[in-house]
């Protein structure tokens, strides 16, 4: 018996999904989240709150530093439980876009990459900062730092054609009803079309891909019992809130 007939070995995982709404917050459909793609370091604020050099302009950009996460790691009901393994839990606040179309191969030109995008959102980049911190000490990659369970919190996407131009948009961050973080999208340092053109330099994008492109400063730490909201303009938001860390 072939490898085909005799089927899995073990029941195949759901496949994350998130809730699309209209602006009157009726449910259109779900999204099925096949990749997710992060931009680190694309606001100039978070970059030198880091300790990264900021551009002065779009000549002295280089290229885009690019991470994943895992598809399972979106939360959807915004329970998040501490993670493992840190002491440093810190949120970044991101504009999500959704990718409803595959590219075609090669690298899709920055004046169609709109197009790719069917839907947009906000969530957090939730990252253990001290793992990150460690790594990057050494030279070594992120993942720890990043690609954790339950680390992309993300709110009902909306259709892109009812979120108008994004970067007129407002993107922020409360915890416990306190601004933490807080920035217009014309901040960014390398916008969706570009995002998504160097991305296709690189990756085979396929419709189901998030994108998260990024945070601005005020990036800090998270505790149990701490209650986020994140908000893009009026048009999407994401609630919830950390819970003790798993026993």
């Amino acid at each position: 018996m072939d490898a085909a007939a005799a089927g899995d070995l073990v029941a195949a995982p759901a496949i994350p999904r998130l809730p699309v709404r209209d602006l009157a917050g009726r449910l259109l459909g779900t999204f099925p989240v096949r990749r997710i793609y992060c931009v680190g370091r694309n606001f100039a604020d978070h970059a030198r709150e880091m300790g990264a050099a900021a551009p002065a302009s779009k000549a002295e950009r280089g290229t885009p530093v690019f991470f994943m996460k895992p598809a399972d790691a979106i939360v959807v009901d915004g329970e998040v439980a501490y993670p493992p393994g840190t002491r440093d839990l810190h949120h970044e606040v991101e504009l999500v876009v959704a990718l409803g179309h595959d590219a075609p191969p090669g690298a899709w030109p920055v004046a169609d990459a709109a197009r790719l995008v069917v839907a947009c959102g906000v969530g957090l980049d939730l990252t253990r900062r001290d793992l990150q911190a460690a790594a990057k000490a050494k030279g070594l990659p992120w993942d720890t730092g990043k690609g954790f369970d339950q680390s992309a919190p993300v709110g009902a996407l909306v259709p892109i054609d009812a979120a108008g131009e994004l970067a007129r948009l407002q993107l922020s961050l409360d915890v416990n009803d306190e601004r933490r973080q807080q920035s217009g999208l014309d901040q960014l340092i390398w916008d969706v079309p570009e995002i998504l053109h160097e991305l296709s330099k690189l990756y085979a994008l396929r419709a189901g891909d998030l994108v998260f492109m990024g945070t601005p400063a005020g990036v800090a730490a998270l505790q149990p019992g701490d209650r986020f909201h994140a908000r893009l303009g009026d048009i999407a938001e994401c609630r919830g809130r950390i819970l003790p860390a798993a026993v």
